[in-house]
């Protein structure tokens, strides 16, 4: 029987789904003084560690923000320069994009998830480790509440899973919000939390 995980690997190779036996915690497009400073707070009081995919322009915008994620022991990942859509420029473009990221990471996550076959094979090429998630929390839509992303995280969650959310100010009070249910119904399922 063919499983979904298998058909999501053929569709997306050079890509990571879900690994190893901790779950992951990460969070996308800071950093941001409006949400970044609560996300880590939240981290910080149950003693997780996180990976935070950046924009580099964020990261140039406010490096203060990305200092504390750094300081706090977090895995920082690269989201292109400017949250760039892969699928919507040509390949040369897309490489530059993400070369211009201004820290050294060799962890990427394409904005939206979405990139050409023949870009992340450039970028596999090049040493990058491609991360996607196996749970998606939807923090971003505003028709999703705290409830029903909680529901999702409960119902899907197995080891290895990689949990997307978003420090950005379109997530923020529903992210922020769901964040410590999470954590909680992670920890006493006994759940490992990990940085990638």
């Amino acid at each position: 029987m063919v499983k979904v995980r298998d058909i999501w690997q053929r569709l997306f190779p050079y890509g990571v789904f879900r690994t190893g036996e901790a779950v992951y915690l990460t969070f996308d497009d800071g950093p941001i003084p409006e949400v970044t400073p609560k996300v880590l707070e939240i981290l910080d009081r149950y003693g997780v560690k996180a990976t935070f995919f950046m924009v580099g322009e964020n990261i140039d915008k406010h490096p203060e923000v990305y200092d504390q994620v750094v300081k706090g022991g977090h895995a920082i990942g690269n989201h292109t320069y400017n949250h760039l859509k892969g699928w919507k420029c040509s390949q040369t473009e897309y490489l530059a994009n993400v070369e211009k990221f201004p820290k050294e990471t060799k962890l990427f996550r394409p904005p939206y998830g979405k990139v050409w076959i023949w870009q992340r094979r450039a970028l596999a090429k090049q040493g990058y480790r491609i991360i996607y998630w196996d749970i998606l929390t939807r923090d971003y839509d505003k028709r999703v509440t705290p409830e029903q992303m909680f529901a999702r995280v409960k119902r899907d969650v197995r080891k290895g899973s990689i949990i997307n959310f978003h420090d950005s100010l379109k997530s923020n009070e529903r992210m922020l919000a769901v964040l410590p249910q999470v954590i909680e119904f992670l920890q006493s399922q006994g759940y490992d939390l990990r940085t990638l």
